[in-house]
C-alpha cells in the first residue's frame, strides 16, 4: 500500500510542476529586450534635433535579427541595423522627429524581428515642440 502511494504521489508531483512550466522557458530561440521603451524629449525648440537611441538586447539564446523598423507616421524615422545579435549582446536603434512639427507629439515604432512566436516589439517617442 505505501509503494502505492508513495506512485501516485510521485505522478502528481509531476504533473504539477509540467503544469507549472512557463512556455517561453521551454522552447530556445532570440529573445528582445529593450533597456526603456519610452523616450520623454519633453519640451523641445522648433527646429532642433529630435533624436534618440534605444538600446536593444538579445537575451535569448540563439542569434535574433532586427528585419525591420517601421514608425507610424512620417514625421519619424527610425534606424535599424538588420546585423545578427548574438545571445548576450546589444544594438542600437535611432530614432529622429521632424521638429519643424508645433505642439505635442507620441509616435510609435515597432520593431519585426525573428520572434520564435512571430509577435513584434513598440519604441514610443513622445514630446512637446514649441516655436
Amino acid at each position: 500500500m505505501k509503494l502505492q502511494t508513495s506512485f501516485i504521489l510521485s505522478i502528481l508531483l509531476f504533473f504539477a510542476i509540467g503544469a507549472n512550466a512557463q512556455p517561453g522557458n521551454l522552447v530556445g530561440g532570440p529573445q528582445l529586450t529593450i533597456e526603456n521603451p519610452l523616450h520623454q524629449f519633453g519640451l523641445m525648440k522648433q527646429g532642433s534635433d529630435i533624436s534618440c537611441v534605444f538600446v536593444v538586447k538579445n537575451t535569448g539564446d540563439q542569434p535574433l535579427t532586427i528585419s525591420q523598423c517601421r514608425a507610424s507616421c512620417g514625421c519619424t524615422t527610425p534606424k535599424c541595423d538588420p546585423t545578427p545579435i548574438a545571445p548576450g549582446e546589444s544594438t542600437e536603434i535611432k530614432v529622429s522627429y521632424d521638429s519643424n512639427r508645433l505642439g505635442p507629439f507620441s509616435k510609435s515604432i515597432t520593431i519585426f524581428w525573428n520572434s520564435p512566436d512571430g509577435s513584434t516589439n513598440d519604441i514610443v517617442i513622445t514630446g512637446d515642440v514649441q516655436p
